[in-house]
């Protein structure tokens, strides 16, 4: 009797240790500021991924009944390359790849699948498909918009998917494209169409840079790089250099240019270093100069200006300012010049204090590029003020979008939903949880190298989570993650050479394979639990 009084004792000691260790891990848990600010992201993320398949499914809603393609306005009737397809489609398709499996699936690549084949005009280059018409919406191709099209069609369109995707059918139509682009040219030099003006010529020439270096990296294709090399000999001289002309743009429709020559200087740096070596004046002089007369007081860039005479001709600020600072940023990287990265971050200390709540544009627009240039740079300067500013911003322009899903019922309705995603996927470290549910929150916080995960469902959730990987190095085969316009940023990456200890809930550490967690990462949450998971 005494002996099964001792064994009892020792069963009740034994469940009241095991109590207060799972209550002291909760509370411990909730200590932790790294899980504290990980179950705020997760409200964030909530908010924010709901947000984008809204606008999903909202556009889907206006889209042409006969073409399923959706319409470059709410008041338009027709989709082209330069807004619909680059600005607005990508955005529904990158927001179905993350949340909407079946409508990735069906819907976004049954519109790619129309789209090749009712607007290639020219080879395969889009031209705009008139809805009322069921044809072109010009009687005759004019090769002005044709090329202007394509090319605002790959960069802003087609790139981003090819980073976040890889290989898949829209990089085979960016490749299909580009490849068809000199059936027209190979560089614009004028441009006949007066809608588009003198700043189409640097836009589409630096919109191809772009593109040509990217996919000279993701295809292995010399050619490309080649054909790269030619459109920036023919800027990088005393004659034709940007800052040498009587105007230049500092926003979109303009600085394309700046960042394209920037990015072909960079490819030149790893892979054609006596080109590097002959421009290398050139970049440094346009750069300096910039500098020198683009800024305001606070270190952002004006609209417009004539950086030959320093005449401010749009006062401005140009929303697209991170854009820029981008080049400024890897060129410092590449040839060691302080002041570029001095410049970066003087602008990205000024913006918590002063641009809070700032009229970029005017629309929503304005305010996507403001902060998706600014959190490409967080990425790599991680500034605490710069962290404040971007947080209280993405609310501000959440706040543009209507009860109904649409934000401004334009093309731009996209970009809001292009930063919306960089902006929760910053909150999870890259984590996209699968299957997504509306109910769901999920926030992950890098702390000092240990991945922390808070997730939460108020009906329960099971699925698995899906962690980034190096894009940039295995999809892309870029030799280096330097900032450009377009990218998902990387924040936690698993190596897959790596092994990592699992700790999900109160259970014990598990060892798992990165080759192995890089497949995903079974998880089960009940009704209303926190469950904090810590990968190291």
């Amino acid at each position: 009797m005494k002996n099964n009084f001792s064994f009892f004792k020792a069963i009740l000691a034994y469940c009241f240790i095991a109590i207060f260790w799972i209550i002291d891990a909760k509370a411990q848990n909730i200590k932790d500021p790294a899980f504290s600010e990980a179950l705020k992201n997760g409200l964030l993320v909530n908010e924010g991924f709901n947000r984008s398949i809204n606008y999903v499914n909202a556009w889907t809603q206006k889209a042409d009944p006969n073409t399923g393609l959706i319409p470059r306005n709410l008041k338009d009737s027709y989709w082209n390359a330069w807004d619909a397809a680059a600005d607005n489609y990508p955005y529904m398709v990158l927001t179905a790849f993350v949340l909407m499996p079946a409508y990735f699936d069906n819907t976004a690549l049954e519109m790619l699948k129309t789209e090749q084949k009712i607007t290639s005009r020219i080879g395969k280059l889009p031209d705009t498909y008139s809805f009322t018409k069921k044809g072109f919406l010009n009687e005759q191709p004019d090769s002005s918009q044709i090329v202007f099209g394509a090319a605002e069609y790959m960069k802003d369109g087609l790139i981003p998917l090819t980073e976040w995707l890889g290989k898949s059918p829209w990089s085979d139509r960016m490749l299909e494209i580009l490849d068809d682009i000199p059936r027209i040219t190979r560089m614009v030099k004028e441009v006949k169409d007066s809608k588009f003006g003198k700043n189409a010529v640097v836009e589409v020439n630096g919109d191809l840079l772009q593109v040509l270096t990217r996919m000279y990296w993701f295809t292995g294709k010399k050619e490309y790089l080649d054909w790269a090399i030619e459109i920036a000999d023919y800027y990088l001289c005393t004659e034709r250099l940007p800052t040498n002309l009587d105007r230049l743009r500092i926003r979109d429709h303009g600085c394309e240019i700046i960042s394209g020559l920037c990015e072909t200087y960079l490819a030149a740096y790893y892979a054609m270093p006596h080109k590097k070596k002959q421009w290398q004046p050139f970049i440094h002089q346009m750069l300096d100069r910039i500098l020198e007369v683009g800024r305001n007081e606070d270190g952002l860039f004006y609209d417009e200006i004539n950086p030959v005479t320093g005449e401010i001709l749009s006062k401005r600020i140009a929303d697209n300012f991170g854009y820029t600072f981008n080049a400024y940023y890897f060129v410092n990287q590449i040839d060691a010049k302080p002041e570029y990265l001095q410049a970066v971050k003087k602008a990205l200390n000024s913006l918590n204090q002063k641009y809070r709540n700032h009229d970029w544009e005017g629309n929503a627009d304005g305010y996507a590029d403001a902060i998706e240039g600014t959190l490409n740079l967080y990425n790599r300067d991680p500034i605490p003020s710069v962290k404040e500013w971007l947080d209280s911003e993405i609310k501000v322009l959440w706040g543009f979008q209507k009860s109904d899903g649409i934000i401004e019922g334009w093309h731009g309705d996209g970009n809001f939903a292009r930063t919306t995603l960089m902006y929760c996927l910053w909150k999870t470290q890259g984590i996209v949880p699968v299957p997504w549910n509306d109910q769901l929150q999920i926030g992950a916080v890098n702390d000092k190298g240990k991945l922390k995960i808070a997730i939460s469902c108020k009906t329960g959730w099971e699925g698995i989570l899906k962690f980034d990987i190096p894009r940039f190095r295995d999809f892309m085969h870029f030799p280096v993650d330097y900032p450009r316009i377009n990218q998902f940023q990387q924040w936690y990456t698993l190596d897959t050479s790596k092994n990592y200890s699992v700790k999900i809930g109160n259970q014990k550490p598990k060892n798992s394979e990165g080759k192995i967690l890089a497949s995903g990462l079974a998880v089960n949450v009940k009704p209303n639990e926190i469950l904090y998971i810590t990968i190291n």
